[in-house]
């Protein structure tokens, strides 16, 4: 059985501001209780020799090439767009005076 007090949940409940009822805090007193005993557990059987890790599967990236191919001139860009003004796309503006 673990250290887990009533009188220390609620002072981790003072810690992170967080008001806690008497019913709150002998819940939450078990539910810690029985967090910390399984983490007990299983550092009873974790040993130095075995490396920790984080996912069963080795997984790396895999990226493509960064090679620069066919581009649109400014023209075929703007081709399709409902508004253009100065070779740019012109749309609505969605920002108001709070700038």
């Amino acid at each position: 059985m673990s250290e887990i007090t009533p009188d220390l949940v609620r002072h981790l409940g003072v810690l992170a501001r967080i008001q806690l009822s008497d019913g709150e805090v002998e819940r939450l007193t078990g539910q810690l209780d029985a967090i910390v005993d399984n983490i007990a557990k299983v550092s009873e059987v974790a040993t130095p020799d075995i490396v920790a890790t984080s996912h069963p599967i080795p997984l790396q990236n895999v990226y493509r090439p960064d090679v620069v191919g066919e581009t649109l001139t400014q023209a075929q860009a703007l081709q399709n767009a409902p508004d253009a003004s100065d070779g740019r796309f012109r749309v609505t503006a969605i920002l108001g005076e709070e700038q």
